[in-house]
């Protein structure tokens, strides 16, 4: 089952994801003979590669050692063989454990000032839109909002990309590469639940897709750390076909949470030119293209 958002041994948590999923040979261990009941590393293994006693590792994973030094933290680092987005995410456990809780409204804000749709604007026809810090949708330009084929039939206060990623019929045939292309938007949640675990709208959103999406359960428990900032995706939009499009995700300082993407190409290119397209489109014609390939509803 899936650790619940808000665990008291989130550490803990992370760490055993980490230990169950490194092998002794990429640890530089010799397996041994005979069956092993533990995935990955065991305790004692990689207690001795950090150079920690298994007691003291163990009371980490239990969470009931609290304050392990940035020495301990980085010999962990080194012994589990995390990348730098990963180390920074358990230094941000370590440094949290004894953060005040009772912030259930923390990020609540949904206003998006009128610089930054001023924004939105110049940016045509590239599609871009503004999220809160769980991927409720905030604002966006008409491109921006048509990235979510059928989104717009669902109310307001609903759309968000996570959801509409995992519980949209119509998100798994837009992404060539679903699950690839999607983990970073779980490991979005995941880490921000552990630095959080008094939210509401985001214990009310991971609740909600925990029960509802097993792919989502499956990949939150599967706890990557996936820092979402740029790339790319192969998507097959049912208005402007195959697309493969370049993304950037910026942070909006001075507020909640919120951050701004935008999607992007080369003038001259199919991408481009399918930008071009997308942003014209009539109310009209995106009715046509929608009822063509079906409806879309929300699971």
């Amino acid at each position: 089952m899936a650790p619940a958002p808000g665990s008291s041994t989130e550490l803990g948590v992370f760490l055993r994801s980490r230990r169950e999923r490194l092998s002794p040979e990429e640890a530089g261990l010799p397996r041994g003979e005979g069956r092993r009941r533990t995935p990955g590393l065991r305790r004692e293994e990689l207690a001795t590669l950090a150079g920690i006693s298994i007691d003291y590792y163990i009371r980490l994973e239990r969470g009931t050692e609290r304050h392990p030094s940035p020495a301990v933290i980085d010999a962990l680092v080194r012994a589990l063989r995390v990348d730098q987005d990963e180390h920074a995410h358990l230094r941000a456990l370590a440094a949290g454990v004894d953060r005040p809780t009772g912030a259930e409204n923390i990020g609540s804000n949904r206003h998006v000032g009128p610089g930054v749709r001023v924004l939105l604007e110049q940016l045509r026809p590239f599609p871009a839109y503004v999220t809160n810090r769980i991927g409720d949708l905030l604002a966006w330009n008409p491109g921006g909002l048509r990235m979510f084929p059928g989104i717009e039939d669902t109310p307001a206060s609903r759309r968000n990309v996570v959801r509409f990623a995992f519980l949209h019929p119509g998100a798994r045939g837009l992404y060539a590469n679903w699950e690839a292309q999607l983990t970073g938007l779980v490991s979005g949640l995941r880490q921000l639940a552990a630095l959080e675990p008094d939210a509401k709208d985001l214990r009310d959103l991971v609740g909600e897709l925990l029960v509802k999406s097993p792919d989502f359960a499956r990949l939150w428990e599967r706890y990557d750390v996936d820092r979402y900032r740029r790339g790319s995706k192969s998507i097959h939009h049912p208005l402007v076909g195959d697309l493969s499009v370049s993304y950037q995700v910026m942070r909006l300082e001075g507020t909640q949470g919120h951050s701004l993407l935008s999607y992007y190409a080369e003038a001259g290119t199919p991408a481009h030119d399918a930008f071009v397209l997308l942003d014209r489109f009539s109310e009209d014609d995106i009715s046509a293209s929608w009822a063509a390939v079906g409806p879309f509803e929300e699971q």
